[in-house]
């Protein structure tokens, strides 16, 4: 059986670089319709340029997810555009400061918080009774191995993903007779500028280094490209995992196992 989500709608946050661009990509390939949302209109804007010209049907919107009324815009951009939303990539994070948690300033704190669990919070509320009402939609929520280990140095970003998985776990009990799954990816570290800024805030001018000794404890020795993590993400909203929710599912390398 070919993957194919050919007349689907996809939502997809945080989608200007990294994970997000990954999986707004690879969704488009497969066919599906793709509303590429970032708080940053023109990187929403040339993720969409990249759909485009591989012959993808994308529209651009740009949204900060700790607002509930621009959460609701794109929504509403979504279903105006195309009637329905199939699939919710709730990808948009952020990792915050690099910097132990007795020195973290407060108002850090509540950022990170905002953007990761209010965020994911608010795409849930306002996309998920588009997809009740229709019968039929999948969820991918993007937490991290963060949202089961614990990391130093990094504990706000830790906490925000500890709870985007108590929110998927909820919210997949609450849709499941609905016809809507609800899952999580918990990416390890994953090869974007994200982990650089996080290798570069715990380490300085050893970041390399730092980077090649986490490499070498990686059972397969590498980090994930973004493209892995967006064709597990795929996986989960797609019919081949029908019977799948509630879960958060690791991708590392074996990392922990």
């Amino acid at each position: 059986m070919k993957m194919d989500f050919s007349g689907q709608v996809a939502v997809v946050t945080g989608a200007g670089s990294g994970i997000g661009l990954a999986v707004s990509l690879l969704l488009g390939e497969l066919g599906a319709k793709v509303l590429a949302v970032d708080k940053t209109g023109d990187m929403a804007e040339a993720a969409v340029e990249r759909l485009r010209a591989a012959g993808c049907v994308a529209q651009a919107a740009a949204a900060d997810v700790r607002h509930a009324h621009e959460v609701q815009a794109y929504v509403a951009q979504a279903v105006k555009a195309w009637g329905r939303i199939d699939v919710f990539m709730n990808n948009a994070g952020w990792q915050g400061l690099v910097a132990s948690l007795v020195d973290y300033p407060d108002d850090a704190f509540d950022q990170v918080l905002a953007v990761n669990v209010r965020g994911v919070f608010l795409g849930l509320k306002h996309v998920l009774p588009v997809m009740m009402a229709q019968g039929k939609g999948a969820v991918v929520n993007t937490a991290s191995l963060a949202a089961h280990i614990g990391t130093r140095q990094l504990a706000p970003y830790t906490a925000s993903k500890h709870a985007v998985l108590g929110l998927t776990k909820s919210a997949a009990l609450e849709v499941a007779r609905k016809g809507v799954r609800v899952n999580a990816v918990c990416p390890g570290s994953v090869d974007t500028p994200m982990i650089r800024a996080i290798e570069e805030g715990q380490a300085g001018a050893d970041a390399q280094a730092l980077r090649e000794q986490r490499m070498a404890i990686v059972p397969n020795g590498r980090y994930a490209t973004a493209q892995e993590v967006a064709q597990l993400m795929v996986y989960l909203v797609s019919d081949w995992s029908s019977h799948i929710t509630g879960e958060g599912v690791q991708i590392n390398g074996g990392l922990y196992s």
